[in-house]
């Protein structure tokens, strides 16, 4: 009799560890969030059109390459006042003027200082772009680089102090622009991306949460209406969005709170509802000029 075949062992159906089973609820709520507009909210002409499908390899990168090209890097030359001369300095010098009994002169020279952020482009036909006010304290000159590379000239057409708001205006460009999404509907735990130009080094995308919404203070100092987020925000992200996961602007970057300087996951941005009141202004007080956002 031939000999009885030996079965191979089903394979065993062992429940996923904990962490399998995160990743893909965190998958599926981003594919879900992506793919689909709040409920009875009819859709935007202008809006972003998300690539993403239940089928594809969770990732951000269909929508950055959608948003990106209309953040722009900011590089700001300023001039300030030193009092300080390095000849001045000088030990040497010093005991010269010493022995001499001659006081030691005041000289005043001319700093020239580079300061790097971002910023957004809400109106490409009419070169609207709108970033941070303090980016642009004592600028002298302001020149916006884009996406694909080109540099290009920037005049500041004002700004809101209160909400740290600045309007610049560059030539046309074809470039898609953004829009300013609804703050108020913002949730804390909402997904979050910051797009900037950290230290200078160009264009970065991170992603986190919103961590807080409302009045925040320091001590206190009241910093007014703004977004917490733990999405790394660092020098050079002011000015930069703050999206959705629709590519909405919902916030433009503004602060971190950090031992050093860097980015310790507390950050915040102007929520986009503030910036939309501080663009009506800022467009109203200049004459011919119509809001950039509705």
């Amino acid at each position: 009799m031939p000999a009885a075949l030996s079965k191979r062992p089903a394979p065993s159906r062992e429940r996923p560890p904990w962490w399998a089973r995160l990743w893909t609820g965190f998958a599926l709520s981003l594919l879900t969030a992506c793919a689909t507009p709040p409920p009875g909210e009819p859709p935007v002409a202008n809006a972003i059109q998300p690539l993403f499908s239940p089928l594809a390899q969770p990732s951000l990168a269909p929508l950055m390459r959608q948003v990106m090209p209309a953040v722009v890097d900011i590089q700001v030359e300023s001039r300030t006042l030193s009092e300080t001369h390095p000849f001045l300095d000088d030990p040497e010098f010093k005991r010269f003027l010493e022995r001499m009994g001659l006081p030691l002169p005041k000289i005043e020279t001319l700093q020239r200082r580079l300061s790097y952020g971002a910023g957004v482009i809400l109106d490409s036909a009419r070169g609207y772009v709108v970033t941070n006010d303090h980016l642009l304290q004592d600028a002298a000159r302001i020149e916006v680089r884009l996406k694909d590379g080109r540099r290009l000239p920037a005049q500041k057409i004002g700004a809101d102090t209160r909400s740290d708001i600045a309007l610049l205006r560059i030539p046309p460009v074809d470039v898609r622009p953004l829009l300013l999404g609804d703050s108020d509907r913002l949730q804390v735990g909402d997904f979050v991306i910051a797009i900037g130009n950290p230290f200078g080094l160009g264009q970065t995308t991170t992603l986190g949460v919103v961590s807080a919404i409302g009045p925040r203070s320091l001590g206190d100092q009241p910093l007014g209406e703004l977004i917490q987020t733990d999405a790394s925000i660092n020098p050079g992200n002011s000015g930069g969005p703050l999206l959705n996961l629709r590519g909405e602007v919902v916030g433009i970057n503004t602060a971190l709170i950090g031992p050093a300087g860097g980015n310790v996951g507390i950050g915040f941005a102007v929520p986009s509802n503030r910036v939309r009141a501080a663009l009506r202004i800022l467009t109203g007080q200049s004459s011919g000029l119509r809001p950039p956002v509705d």
